[in-house]
């Protein structure tokens, strides 16, 4: 016994693409759902970069920029000292 889920399933396509897939099988001597799996396999990784609908119907989030950052007023220098400590 085989251990492969054999689901029916009914799929529509149009009639000039059913027509080449028909034809493709014939080509192979192969069944129109192989050439259909077949076809999911090469195709799937091509498939899953495709946008969601989700994706294609919401805006992408614009990026959050950073505020500005004020400038720091320039600081003075320290004088050297010769360790006593100088009147004010």
């Amino acid at each position: 016994m085989s251990s492969t889920d054999h689901r029916k399933q009914s799929l529509y396509f149009p009639e000039d693409m059913l027509e080449e897939i028909q034809r493709e099988a014939t080509r192979q001597d192969r069944s129109l759902s192989w050439i259909v799996q077949q076809a999911w396999k090469v195709a799937r990784g091509d498939i899953r970069k495709m946008p969601s609908v989700n994706d294609v119907l919401t805006p992408a989030p614009k990026p959050v920029t950073p505020a500005p950052v004020p400038a720091a007023a320039p600081v003075a220098a320290a004088a050297p000292t010769d360790g006593e400590p100088k009147p004010q």
